[in-house]
């Protein structure tokens, strides 16, 4: 049992109901934007809508977890019947991240097999950083958590030189003005997804660690912002790639 203040109940009711809201308007925005960009980048709006759409559930089911796991000022967490659930986020993550990565293969319209190489190295590799991450997640011991933590790093920093070193060499041959913007969608992707290894290290840093209501509510603040950055604001930015690449072939645009 993790015994919150009021404060901090109602502050992470607010920030699931944010994440929430959040997901199901970029989820709209995307879906209504296709017409906007050519047809050959509308594969990757049609993935970011995919992200947003499985985040909002995922979240839908988190606020239901939290709400019904809150018994007299205090939270329940575990895997146990009416505890906080914490498995929905990986499960959210592991559909989501490696769709992510589809997304900005998708709007730079790669050679097929150019496309196809990036694809069979960093989808796999974000699906094992996700599965090698829950198991310390939900473990209540700092060593287990401390191992599966550096574990599922390995992954991470694949994906890091595959997206910086590999997914780089592409951006020569890309539209005036969309190089720079990629560049900023990786540094955005990296800097969000850095938020999500520091809310997992809260519970390691702090001495009561699993009963501990500072670091259990800052955690959850932690991935919420970064999910909010890492799937919405990575989407919108996305969509402008998507728009500055069909304005360069011609796309005319609407008023």
């Amino acid at each position: 049992m993790v015994n919150l203040t009021n404060g901090q109940w109602s502050t992470l009711y607010n920030m699931f109901s944010f994440g929430l809201i959040s997901m199901l308007a970029c989820t709209v925005y995307t879906l209504v934007s296709q017409a906007r960009v050519l047809p050959k980048y509308r594969n990757a709006l049609v993935l970011s809508s995919m992200v947003t759409f499985i985040a909002a559930y995922h979240y839908w089911r988190i606020f239901n977890s939290f709400g019904e796991s809150s018994v007299d000022g205090g939270v329940t967490v575990g895997t146990a019947k009416g505890a906080f659930n914490e498995a929905y986020r990986y499960v959210d993550w592991i559909l989501t991240v490696p769709l992510l990565l589809v997304e900005v293969i998708a709007v730079l319209a790669l050679a097929k097999a150019a496309a196809s190489s990036l694809i069979s190295r960093l989808v796999p590799a974000s699906a094992a950083m996700i599965a090698l991450g829950y198991p310390g997640e939900i473990s209540a011991d700092t060593n287990t958590k401390v191992i599966w933590g550096v574990l599922s790093t390995l992954p991470f920093l694949y994906i890091l030189y595959v997206l910086f070193v590999e997914l780089g060499k592409s951006l020569d041959r890309q539209p005036e003005g969309v190089a720079a913007t990629v560049g900023r969608l990786r540094l955005l992707l990296i800097a969000t997804w850095g938020v999500y290894p520091i809310s997992y290290l809260l519970p390691i840093l702090s001495d009561t660690s699993a009963t501990d209501p500072g670091a259990f509510v800052n955690r959850q603040i932690g991935y919420t912002i970064a999910d909010v950055l890492a799937k919405c604001v990575f989407g919108l930015t996305i969509y402008k790639i998507a728009r500055l690449k069909s304005a360069a072939e011609g796309m005319k645009e609407d008023h």
